[in-house]
């Protein structure tokens, strides 16, 4: 019998009738049984999976054969001969191949070249996705805080979300603090577990999204009332806006003082000052029985509200220049200069001068207050500068207890917060638009807010079910007022446009419930913001924050003896 000579040859796109991958030369030989042939017997033992696969090189190829080798087949299941599986299983049992490892050898191969029959043992089955790479990971909670500045609505879908995530998770049998794949030991449990949900830094306290809907519902649209203003000087550094202990509203115009009675609603003129001076900042006493008047000569007039007459007036070490700022502490009263300079004057004593602190700040003085146990008060200046003073050192130091300079723009807004005895709130100017949070016992910034708008007053309420709040007035751009919870920072409410121009100032009412802005388009509203702690729960929730700083040094203190 003659040598049979096998060569390849290019297969023809798959699917045609032909098989033509092994041709024989035109070499004579004896036929094969009838059953099969020796060239498909040869070219499904090359395809098994159990032989090893060699390259069977061809004597020569026909040159009209050449230009077909280098086509790219179209990858299409090849036609078997029908006789192939029954001829070879009954032959050579060995060599049968199931559909399953036909079509996995198949699969194996990506494209028919001259290496069509040499399978890679590194190449990984591009059907079955590899593992090895995967590492230990959270359960996906798609927990992105919305900006603390967003829309109510905005937090309250971020809140319902979140709720219903955790839900799902429940209903589904899952663990939200589980991971996917465990690699490792599990640590040591926590005697109190930690919502992965929970973030460094946030309050424990939420408000849920019932809650802060009827807050947001709750929010006035349109001002209880409106009173002209006319003459108002659209200046942001002045401070023109301030109501009494006994309940009476006093706002600068031009040269002139009017008092607005909110009990009886009724408006009279206070005084109206000489050579044409202008009326740079206002501030009553804490009792409510006197006025002081800043002008911008320098001066400052103090004025008897019961009989409406002058009582003196002060001149602090001649600086000529306005008062934008003043602030009283009993009997005495604080105001700051436009070059920066502070001057406590008691007023019980013909030489009121008692102290003078030079260069405290390196421009304008625009905002002072003081803590409302008249230890401390804070200073901000158009120096982008805050700073906070010891009453009892302040006259022998002339230094601040901190001086911080976090903001970017003038700092006109503080205010000291009433349930928490320790906390400060500082706003920014249109450079800045940054509410910032302080411990002014240990001057560490705590939280802060970005607004992206110019900040011109700040102060402290409460709400039933949301808890303590601030109010922010806004100037350029969006001349809004915003209600913001502490210490969660979510935006509870807003009033769009509250003003047609830049709101220049803001104050509440003594009993906290009522909030006055004065803007420039000449406009004094009033606003029902906050309401009075009723329910037992409510007044839990303010001795909770009086205590706030308290727990947090027992915490501090017990965590130190433990380490």
């Amino acid at each position: 019998m003659a040598p049979l000579i096998l060569e390849p040859t290019s297969s023809p796109p798959l699917g045609h009738s032909e098989n033509p991958h092994f041709k024989t030369s035109p070499a004579k030989h004896t036929a094969a049984p009838s059953h099969t042939s020796p060239t498909k017997r040869v070219h499904l033992k090359n395809m098994s999976p159990n032989v090893s696969k060699k390259t069977i090189y061809l004597n020569f190829t026909p040159k009209h054969e050449e230009s077909r080798i280098h086509k790219r087949p179209t990858l299409k299941r090849p036609i078997s001969h029908p006789r192939s599986h029954s001829s070879i299983t009954r032959h050579n049992p060995s060599l049968a191949l199931s559909p399953s490892k036909l079509t996995q050898s198949l699969r194996r191969t990506n494209s028919f070249n001259d290496n069509a029959f040499t399978t890679s043992s590194n190449t990984l089955d591009r059907f079955i996705p590899s593992r090895h790479n995967s590492v230990s990971s959270k359960l996906e909670t798609n927990n992105v805080k919305p900006h603390p500045n967003a829309s109510p609505s905005t937090h309250i879908k971020a809140q319902s979300s979140k709720i219903y995530q955790k839900h799902v998770a429940e209903a589904c049998g899952l663990d939200m603090n589980s991971r996917v794949l465990q690699y490792q030991p599990l640590p040591p449990d926590r005697k109190k577990p930690v919502s992965l949900f929970s973030s460094v830094g946030s309050s424990s306290r939420s408000i849920t999204p019932a809650i802060a809907f009827a807050r947001a519902k709750k929010v006035p649209t349109a001002p209880e009332r409106v009173l002209d203003a006319p003459g108002l000087i659209d200046d942001f550094y002045l401070n023109l806006l301030a109501w009494s202990s006994t309940n009476l509203l006093a706002i600068g115009l031009e040269d002139t003082v009017y008092v607005w009675n909110a009990s009886t609603g009724s408006v009279g003129l206070l005084c109206e000052l000489a050579n044409k001076c202008t009326v740079s900042s206002l501030k009553w006493s804490d009792d409510g029985s006197y006025i002081s008047i800043g002008k911008d000569d320098g001066l400052v007039e103090i004025w008897d509200i019961e009989t409406n007459t002058k009582l003196r007036t002060l001149n602090c070490d001649s600086h000529f220049t306005r008062v934008a700022a003043q602030a009283w502490n009993q009997h005495i009263l604080t105001s700051g200069s436009r070059i920066g300079s502070l001057y406590h004057s008691d007023v019980r004593v013909p030489s009121h001068f008692s102290a003078k602190f030079e260069d405290a700040h390196t421009a304008e003085i625009c905002g002072i207050e003081y803590k409302s146990d008249g230890s401390q008060f804070s200073t901000g200046g158009n120096d982008n500068l805050v700073c906070i003073w010891d009453v009892r050192s302040s006259g022998t130091t002339h230094q601040p207890m901190f001086s911080k300079r976090t903001h970017k723009a003038a700092v006109k807004a503080l205010s000291y917060c009433p349930f928490q005895n320790n906390l400060l709130a500082t706003g920014g100017g249109s450079s800045d638009k940054t509410i910032n949070f302080w411990n002014t016992s240990t001057g560490t910034r705590v939280n802060s807010i970005e607004t992206e708008s110019q900040i011109s007053s700040l102060n402290w309420g409460f709400s039933s079910g949301t808890g303590i709040e601030v109010v922010a007035t806004h100037g350029f751009p969006n001349n809004n007022i915003s209600l913001f919870s502490y210490p969660t920072l979510q935006k509870t409410g807003e009033i769009h446009q509250a003003h047609g121009s830049r709101i220049l100032s803001g104050c509440l009412s003594p009993d906290s419930l009522t909030l006055a802005t004065v803007a420039g388009d000449e406009n004094l509203k009033f606003w029902s913001i906050f309401n009075m702690p009723k329910s037992g729960k409510d007044k839990d929730t303010l001795a909770d924050s009086d205590n706030a700083d308290f727990s947090d040094e027992k915490r501090m203190e017990k965590l130190m003896n433990l380490r």
